[in-house]
């Protein structure tokens, strides 16, 4: 039986008795590839007490995962090949996705980075057919077959040819053949892009996954999410790699203006700057009220797990045990709780309720409802006031708070009648987050 699987809503994800599961994930891409086992149950600790339910890693690292080894001196494949797995190797990744799974985590797993598959730039090398892709990815259902385990297939890089395709679809096949379908698989693109693009009538992809990527503050990643909401057959989305919190804003410059190797020094004077705490949850609320299933988080550091002395893959101010307490971190775990805190897979996207106030580009508020009327939730990237259209809620009274989506504190924004516009008021000039119940409902505080 599937640890996970599609709600019944096809909107959304769920335990296996139908309760739905809020996808809450870090990036560490390089974990198995950089971490000792004793660093990985530290990670591991710090995410789950910070209310991360799920973690991004890659098998076959990117950062030359094929040639480099891990911190045992362990390389993933005897001689590059996919059907010679080092049982050493996997046996450390083996235990340290029991540790995860441990604490409540489950574990996003990419078999391979895409550079794996398709050389449009980074390390490589191409190892994968379609043959050898189907016997890697059996290999990998039969050993994970009863772990706490998603398949997030791709890696970066675009599908530009049937070739590719049929990679992709072997390995999808393999991880069936290996598991029985017991785990669920989505793909993780190229920036910019939408697993839908290719994928999304594929019969092995259960959810899709859009990366909206590190080029742009205030980027409208909702934009993604309702594009993947629209299609035919209905299946859950989310956002699988926003702009992570301290990475350079279009990182990619840098390799022209500065080279990949400064990390320290004039790198504070980036003239594009760094996303922070606050992009990081605007792309998450922007998201959620839009529709999602869940989102992921990451940290420039701790993506890439670097520590002094390792080549950075973007150039990184800080370790990753000092970014495990940036504040977009926490911050993102106190939304998944005020979500939790009511019956979140009930809120379908409501801009139609805001009659006033909606914005544009740095500064806009976003609205979900739920479709039984019992609560909504509207969040305002920058302080804008708004009113809302409270007709056929259906009971004559609301109670209303104000959410602080940094602190998770609360603030009564009163009592509104039913029936007709109503104002709010944001506190101050930062983001905020309204959450207004239907008086009848006997909701607890939010958050």
């Amino acid at each position: 039986m599937r640890h996970l699987r599609v709600h019944d809503d096809r909107r959304h994800l769920a335990h296996a008795d139908g309760t739905p599961y809020f996808y809450l994930a870090d990036t560490a891409w390089e974990l198995f590839h950089r971490l000792t086992e004793e660093e990985a149950d530290a990670y591991f600790e710090d995410r789950a007490r910070k209310g991360f339910t799920a973690i991004q890693a890659v098998l076959l690292a990117e950062i030359d995962g094929l040639k480099t080894p891990n911190r045992n001196g362990e390389v993933p494949l005897h001689d590059l090949d996919p059907r010679r797995p080092n049982e050493a190797y996997f046996a450390t990744a083996d235990r340290m996705v029991r540790a995860a799974n441990a604490r409540g985590l489950t574990m996003a797993l990419l078999p391979t980075w895409g550079d794996k598959v398709n050389l449009a730039w980074g390390t490589g090398p191409v190892v994968f057919d379609a043959s050898n892709a189907r016997t890697y990815g059996r290999f990998l259902g039969e050993r994970y077959r009863d772990a706490l385990v998603i398949w997030v297939l791709g890696g970066d890089r675009p599908i530009e040819n049937p070739d590719h395709l049929a990679i992709w679809r072997a390995m999808a096949q393999g991880l069936h053949d290996g598991d029985s379908g017991h785990h669920l698989i989505t793909f993780h693109p190229v920036g910019g892009r939408s697993s839908s693009e290719w994928l999304h009538e594929e019969p092995w992809l259960d959810f899709n996954m859009c990366q909206s990527g590190h080029g742009e503050r205030h980027l409208a990643n909702d934009r993604f999410v309702a594009h993947d909401r629209a299609l035919t057959p209905t299946k859950p989305c989310l956002d699988g790699e926003p702009r992570y919190e301290d990475i350079p804003v279009r990182f990619w410059e840098m390799q022209v203006d500065q080279g990949w190797d400064r990390v320290q020094g004039d790198l504070e004077e980036w003239r594009h700057g760094f996303f922070d705490d606050a992009d990081a949850r605007e792309a998450l609320y922007t998201a959620v009220l839009a529709g999602t299933c869940g989102h992921t988080y990451g940290t420039n550091s701790v993506w890439q797990m670097w520590t002094p002395g390792a080549r950075p893959n973007v150039p990184c101010r800080r370790t990753w045990r000092e970014a495990l307490d940036l504040p977009g971190a926490a911050q993102v775990g106190i939304a998944r709780r005020l979500f939790e805190s009511r019956p979140w897979e009930r809120l379908e996207p409501a801009q139609e309720r805001l009659t006033s106030g909606e914005g544009e580009g740095a500064v806009r508020t976003l609205c979900a409802a739920a479709y039984d009327g019992s609560f909504l939730v509207a969040y305002t990237t920058g302080g804008r006031s708004f009113e809302l259209d409270l007709s056929d809620l259906g009971c004559g009274l609301t109670r209303s708070w104000w959410f602080d989506p940094r602190s998770g504190e609360l603030a009564e924004a009163g009592s509104a009648p039913t029936g007709r516009p109503w104002w709010f008021e944001c506190p101050t000039g930062e983001d905020w987050v309204l959450v207004l119940d239907n008086a009848s409902r006997a909701f607890p505080p939010p958050g």
